[in-house]
C-alpha cells in the first residue's frame, strides 16, 4: 500500500499566487520584469567582479558569490513560475519538483552564510586592517565560501531525500507557487512529524547561526569605530562597513 501511494504521484499541481484569471497577465509581466532585473543584475555583478582587475578583493569575491546564490535560487523558481502563470494547469513533474526543492534549498542556505562571511570580512577590514591581506588571503576566502556550499548541499540532500523517500497520500496539490518543504510535508502519509522536525531544526540552526555571526561582527565593528581616536577614521570605517 505504501509503495502504491509513493509511486502514484507522478506530478504535482501548484496552486500558484492567485486563482483569478484576470490577474495572471499583470502578475506575469511583473514577475518577468523582476526576474529579468535579477538575472541581468546578478550576471553583470558576476562578470564585472571576475574580469575587472581592480575588483579582485575579498569584498567583491564574496559579492560575486552572493550574486551566484541569488541567481541560483531565483532561477530555480522563476522560469517555472512564469511558465505556469500563462498555462491552464500549473503542473510540475515529480522529479522536477525534487530538483527544484534541492536547488532552491542549496542556494538559499548558501546565501545566508555568504552574508555572514561578508560581515566577517568587514570586521577584519576595520578591526585588523594591518593583517587584512594576510587573514583574508585568496585561499582563506575560498575556504570561507566553500564551506557554506558544502553544508547547504548536505542539508538540501537530507531534506529532499527525507521528503521524497516518504510516501505521499495520493494528493498532489501543493498550496504554493513552487515546491517547498512545508507544503510538501503536508502531503505526506508517513514520517510527517520526523520530516517536520528535521526541517525545523535545520531552519532554526541556519537562521540563528548566520544571524548571530552577522550581529556579532557588526557589534564588534561598531565598538571598534567608537573607540577610534581619529575623527577622520570614523567616516572611512563607516563607509567600509556600509559597503559590506
Amino acid at each position: 500500500m505504501e509503495k502504491r501511494n509513493r509511486t502514484a504521484v507522478t506530478e504535482f499541481i501548484l496552486l500558484g499566487i492567485t486563482d483569478r484569471p484576470e490577474m495572471q497577465a499583470p502578475l506575469f509581466l511583473l514577475f518577468l520584469v523582476i526576474y529579468l532585473t535579477s538575472l541581468l543584475g546578478n550576471l553583470g555583478m558576476i562578470i564585472l567582479t571576475q574580469v575587472d582587475p581592480r575588483l579582485q578583493t575579498p569584498m567583491y569575491f564574496f559579492l560575486r558569490h552572493l550574486a551566484v546564490t541569488d541567481l541560483g535560487y531565483s532561477t530555480s523558481v522563476g522560469p517555472k513560475m512564469l511558465v505556469n502563470s500563462v498555462v491552464d494547469q500549473n503542473t510540475i513533474s515529480y522529479y522536477g519538483c525534487t530538483t527544484q526543492l534541492a536547488v532552491f534549498l542549496m542556494f538559499i542556505i548558501s546565501e545566508l552564510f555568504i552574508l555572514s562571511a561578508m560581515s566577517y570580512d568587514g570586521y577584519v577590514a576595520i578591526c585588523d586592517p594591518l593583517l587584512y591581506i594576510v587573514i583574508m588571503s585568496p585561499r582563506v576566502c575560498w575556504v570561507i565560501a566553500g564551506i557554506p556550499y558544502l553544508y547547504s548541499t548536505f542539508v538540501s540532500l537530507v531534506a529532499t531525500t527525507k521528503i521524497f523517500t516518504s510516501s505521499f497520500c495520493g494528493c498532489n496539490i501543493i498550496n504554493h507557487f513552487y515546491c517547498d518543504c512545508i507544503p510538501l510535508n503536508s502531503l505526506l502519509c508517513s514520517n510527517t512529524h520526523e520530516v517536520g522536525f528535521i526541517i525545523m531544526i535545520f531552519a532554526a540552526l541556519d537562521l540563528i547561526s548566520s544571524l548571530l555571526m552577522v550581529l556579532v561582527s557588526y557589534l564588534l565593528i561598531l565598538i571598534a569605530i567608537l573607540r577610534m581616536k581619529s575623527a577622520e577614521g570614523r567616516p572611512k570605517a563607516f563607509s567600509t562597513c556600509g559597503s559590506t
